[in-house]
C-alpha cells in the first residue's frame, strides 16, 4: 500500500508534453504568512460579494475567468521524486521513503494520468461554456506540479483578469480535499504578489459539489451498468444476496476526518467527510434501482505510521470478508474521485481487483466522472450559481446535507497537525 499520503485527490498527464527540462518548470509556492484581506472584510482575498462571509452568496459577480485547480502529477520518470517532494513538502520525508511510492508512478512510465485528465476537463469546460454562449476563459493550475497555481495567476494578470472563480477537482469536505486547496490559493497570491494593490486578484471558490446531480449521475449510471454486467456474466447470480457494492474513497486520518465540516453540524464519527460519502452512496443505490443490493463505504490508499488511526475498513480487507457473507460478485465504485488518477489505477484496478480475483469474486470497477457530459455541465452550473447569485432554494442538491457552503465556515477542515494556515474562500481561521 502507499507509504506516503499523496492527498485525497490525484488525476493524469501527457507524456509528449511531459519531458520538458526541469529548468523550464515553474515552482510550488512556499507557505504564505498571511492572506490579503480588504478593510472590514472577514473572508481573505474574496470578491466584494463574499467578503462578509455569507453561507451562500446571493449577489451576482462578474467573474473574469474560471480557475481550474488540480492536484498535479509527474509526466515523466525524472519528474517523480521532485513531484513527491512537492506533495510532502514541510514533512522532512527522505527520498528513500518517497521511492516506496515512486514505483507506482514508475510502473506507468513515471506518468500520472492526472494532468491529461485535467487537460481534457479544461477542453470540455471550454466547449460547454461556448455551447451556452458564455465568454469565460478557463485557466488551469496545479497544487503540486506544472502548471502551478502561481503560473495560472501570472497568466491571469497578463490577461487583465482580477476576479477568478475556482473549481477544485475534489468534491468532498476535508483538509486535503478542500482547505488545502484554499491554502494553496493564498500561497500562490503571496508568491506572485498579486493579492495586493488596486488591481489585486481575488479568488472565490464554488461550493463542494459532492451532492450536485452532475457529479452524482455518472455513478448512478455506473452502478446500474456494473450490476447488469455481473448479472449477465455470472450464472444464477442473485443480486440481493450475492452482489455487494463497495463505495471507495481515499482514507484520511481519523483526527482530520473528525475536523471536516463545521463543528456545529455534529456529523459524528468520520465528520462531514464520511457523512457526505454515505449520503451520496444512498442516493446512488436508490437512483440506480439497486436498493435491494447490499453496499458499504470503504477506504483506500491509507498511509502514515501504523500508530495513527485512519478511516476504515480498507477496501482489500472488506473484499476478503465478502465470500464468508455469501457474496459471489462485487461492484467497486470510486465515489471519492473525479477521474481515473494514479490511486484509482493502482489501488483499485491493480490491488483491489487482484484481491477480488484471489477470493473468487467476479468484479467490475465503474467509471469516474471524468468528462461525462452531466459532470461537465454541472461544473459550469456551479460557476453560474455565483455569476448569477442564485438563491440557495434554487440550487440543486441530491442529499439533505447540501447545497454546501459557498464560503467555508469558521474552523472548517482544520489540519490537526499544523493548525490553521492562511486560506482563501472561507472565514478565518
Amino acid at each position: 500500500m502507499v507509504a506516503v499520503n499523496l492527498g485525497a485527490t490525484d488525476a493524469p498527464g501527457d507524456p509528449g508534453a511531459a519531458n520538458s527540462a526541469a529548468a523550464n518548470r515553474g515552482h510550488k509556492p512556499g507557505p504564505a504568512s498571511s492572506a490579503p484581506c480588504a478593510v472590514g472584510a472577514i473572508v481573505p482575498g474574496a470578491t466584494h460579494a463574499a467578503q462578509q462571509g455569507p453561507e451562500h452568496v446571493a449577489e451576482p459577480v462578474a467573474y473574469d475567468a474560471i480557475l481550474l485547480a488540480g492536484f498535479g502529477g509527474p509526466e515523466g520518470q525524472d519528474d517523480v521524486i521532485p513531484f513527491l517532494r512537492n506533495v510532502t513538502s514541510g514533512r522532512g520525508i527522505p527520498d528513500e521513503r518517497l521511492e516506496e511510492v515512486a514505483h507506482h508512478y514508475r510502473h506507468f512510465g513515471g506518468v500520472s494520468p492526472i494532468n491529461e485528465h485535467n487537460r481534457e476537463l479544461k477542453a470540455a469546460l471550454e466547449a460547454e461554456l461556448a455551447s451556452r454562449g458564455l465568454e469565460l476563459p478557463v485557466l488551469w493550475g496545479n497544487r503540486n506540479w506544472d502548471p502551478y497555481l502561481n503560473d495560472a495567476l501570472a497568466e491571469a494578470k497578463k490577461a487583465g483578469y482580477t476576479k477568478l472563480i475556482a473549481v477544485a477537482t475534489s468534491a468532498y469536505s476535508s483538509y486535503s480535499s478542500c482547505r488545502q486547496y484554499r491554502e494553496d490559493f493564498a500561497d500562490a497570491l503571496a508568491d506572485t504578489g498579486l493579492g495586493d494593490g488596486p488591481d489585486a486578484i481575488q479568488i472565490d471558490k464554488v461550493r463542494q459539489f459532492f451532492d450536485h446531480p452532475g457529479f452524482v449521475q455518472p455513478f448512478i449510471e455506473g452502478v446500474r451498468d456494473g450490476i447488469a454486467q455481473l448479472e449477465a456474466s455470472v450464472d444464477g447470480l442473485d443480486r440481493a444476496t450475492q452482489v455487494e457494492v463497495l463505495f471507495a474513497t481515499h482514507s484520511i486520518p481519523s483526527t482530520d476526518a473528525a475536523k471536516s465540516g463545521p463543528a456545529e453540524r455534529g456529523f459524528g464519527e468520520g465528520g462531514a467527510y464520511a457523512a457526505q460519502h454515505r449520503a451520496v452512496a444512498e442516493v446512488v443505490m436508490r437512483e440506480a434501482g439497486a436498493a435491494d443490493v447490499p453496499w458499504q463505504l470503504v477506504y483506500q490508499s491509507r498511509s502514515g505510521p501504523p500508530s495513527m488511526p485512519w478511516l476504515e475498513p480498507d477496501i482489500n480487507d472488506a473484499i476478503e470478508q465478502l465470500p464468508a457473507a455469501g457474496r459471489r460478485a462485487v461492484v467497486i465504485v470510486p465515489l471519492g474521485f473525479v477521474s481515473d488518477h494514479m490511486e484509482v489505477l493502482w489501488d483499485l484496478d491493480n490491488e483491489a481487483l487482484e484481491t477480488a480475483g484471489e477470493h473468487g469474486l467476479a468484479a467490475v470497477r465503474v467509471p469516474t466522472p471524468g468528462t461525462h457530459p452531466a459532470y461537465v455541465a454541472g461544473l459550469v452550473d456551479l460557476v453560474l450559481e455565483r455569476v448569477n447569485g442564485t438563491p440557495v432554494a434554487e440550487r440543486p442538491a441530491v442529499t439533505e446535507l447540501g447545497p454546501w457552503y459557498d464560503v467555508c465556515r469558521p474552523g472548517c477542515c482544520e489540519n490537526v497537525r499544523l493548525g490553521f494556515r492562511p486560506a482563501l474562500a472561507g472565514i478565518a481561521p
